[in-house]
């Protein structure tokens, strides 16, 4: 499933589950994914990145967006594949249930959206680049997508070549996908870095053309 990045190995975005990412995500997890310091940083980069008054795409949500309790935006669409954990995000003004790996067009108007969100979920895809190239559509002018990430995951969930690096890895791989699907220029933040206590956590930032 390498067709879109040819120079990756053949095998990159195999899955050692490879049953119908639906399934798996059939039963809801009303859980957090990174600790609690891990949260807080993400939550202050979308502080200084996302303006209020924006309308903000949640992609591959859950039940939490981690979006600064203090700060309005005029909607927050989320995305996933459990309806209940989107159900119960307060952020969200609505919500859609859609497998990305399955059909990566997304259910929105060219240039609606002013900043998009992945947080610890860009492991999964398996057409990252179709994804993202929907992102710069959906996006407007000079707006980010934040995606940020951890060493944690479902592991037989996630990509093959995601199970292969470590995080400067994931994070170049991270960068190659944007690049890839047009953004025009691309920011890594170290927010925890490895070897200190607690989850790490990487983001990169992606930017649209200004237009």
């Amino acid at each position: 499933m390498a067709q879109e990045l040819p120079e990756l190995p053949s095998e990159a975005f195999s899955k050692r589950d490879r049953s119908p990412d639906p399934l798996f995500y059939a039963q809801p997890r009303l859980v957090t994914h990174i600790d609690a310091a891990a949260i807080a940083a993400v939550t202050d980069l979308y502080r200084a990145v996302i303006p209020s008054g924006c309308v903000v795409l949640d992609l591959m949500s859950s039940w939490i967006s981690h979006l600064p309790d203090e700060i309005a935006y005029e909607s927050v669409i989320g995305h996933g594949l459990n309806a209940t954990e989107l159900t119960a995000n307060p952020r969200l003004a609505r919500h859609f249930v859609q497998d990305l790996n399955a059909q990566p067009h997304l259910p929105l108007d060219t240039a609606s959206v002013d900043a998009a969100l992945i947080c610890v979920s860009v492991q999964y895809l398996q057409r990252p680049v179709e994804v993202l190239s929907e992102l710069v559509r959906v996006l407007r002018p000079g707006a980010p997508v934040v995606i940020s990430f951890s060493n944690r995951c479902f592991p037989t969930k996630a990509v093959a070549i995601w199970g292969a690096l470590d995080g400067t890895g994931h994070a170049e791989l991270v960068r190659l996908y944007l690049q890839s699907a047009g953004f025009a220029s691309v920011d890594t933040h170290v927010l925890k870095p490895e070897g200190a206590s607690g989850d790490p956590l990487t983001a990169v930032v992606g930017w649209t053309a200004s237009g």
